[in-house]
């Protein structure tokens, strides 16, 4: 659910940058480097002390 969360975020964030005059690659940079984080913290999430499972 997190990951569907910060997709959201960064796709809202590319649309509003783009909205407000910034350039479209320079916005879609940006939202990448959001999106690419939250995967990042999905997936060592699994690997922290304490975990049990793959969930």
């Amino acid at each position: 659910m997190g990951l569907v969360l910060t997709v959201t975020a960064g796709l809202a964030i590319w649309i509003v940058l783009w909205a407000i005059g910034a350039k479209g690659f320079d916005a879609f940079m940006l939202a990448t480097v959001i999106i690419l984080a939250g995967a990042t913290v999905k997936i060592l999430t699994r690997y922290l002390p304490g975990r049990r499972g793959g969930r």
